[in-house]
């Protein structure tokens, strides 16, 4: 069911200002930027062995991410892990009681079809299941 680890989605008030950290202190490869308009984010990817980190930067007052800031400060946000047929493992989610966010997979960041879990099924995680279109896995 569960691949792998596919990412960890870390809350940052800048981008910019995080960077320097992942790509000097860590020596990250930084694997690009782009900005998720509906969920009003700009993300950067960053490689770690088979794995990324997810900078998520909120591009309005009003995003999700952005209230998360505000009440918990920045950092780790979600937990993303990789799946295939993302429809049938949110099925399977809900038919063992887990609370789901998504009902139904939407565009995330990296060309990748997402639905989370909500925190309070996953023991206080945000759990996000990520399914990818495309060459990356």
């Amino acid at each position: 069911m569960i691949k792998k680890i596919d990412h960890i989605g870390v809350a940052v008030k800048s981008i910019e200002q995080a960077l320097p950290f992942y790509t000097e202190v860590l020596q990250l490869p930084l694997l690009g930027i782009e900005e998720v308009e509906s969920e009003m984010l700009r993300v950067a990817f960053l490689k770690i062995g088979e794995s990324k980190i997810e900078l998520l930067e909120p591009t309005s007052e009003e995003s999700t991410v952005a209230r998360f800031i505000e009440k918990r400060g920045e950092g780790i946000h979600h937990l993303a892990v990789g799946v295939d047929s993302i429809q049938e493992r949110i099925n399977e989610m809900k038919e063992k009681g887990i609370r789901m966010i998504h009902d139904k997979p939407k565009n995330g960041a990296g060309n990748a079809s997402v639905a989370f879990m909500h925190p309070k099924s996953a023991g206080g995680v945000l759990v996000e299941l990520c399914e990818k279109k495309g060459l990356e896995e």
